[in-house]
């Protein structure tokens, strides 16, 4: 049984940090491609940042280029997001989902993503 288990989510001031932390179980950790997804109220849910299953690619969205860092711990089954210079429009639950590509195009779509945590709920005050 697959399980994918987010942490790392809290309250914080505008231009802090928090760093998520995502484990995946049951699964060849490396054989994923490991992804952020953050889902405001009100608003669709979007891709954030992804990593391919050796951490050779990487993708992120506009609005975070330059503040995120995504790296993975394939041993220890890990994905990690730093998050940097924070704003109150990164406020939102942040899900870690776990997928393999369908095709050859990067980023992979999220219905590649096939196995979902439960979500961190991250704060930023202004």
């Amino acid at each position: 049984q697959v399980q994918v288990v987010e942490s790392g989510g809290g309250l914080v001031q505008a231009g802090g940090s928090l760093r998520l932390s995502c484990t995946a179980s049951g699964l060849v950790f490396e054989s994923y491609v490991i992804g952020w997804f953050r889902q405001a109220p009100g608003k669709e849910r979007e891709g954030v940042s992804m990593i391919s299953g050796h951490g050779k690619r990487t993708y992120y969205t506009d609005s975070v280029k330059g503040r995120f860092t995504i790296s993975r711990d394939n041993a220890k089954n890990t994905l990690y997001l730093q998050m940097n210079s924070l704003k109150p429009g990164d406020t939102a639950m942040y899900y870690c989902a776990a997928g393999r590509m369908s095709s050859a195009g990067w980023p992979p779509q999220e219905s590649d993503f096939r196995y979902w945590g439960q979500g961190t709920q991250v704060t930023v005050s202004p």
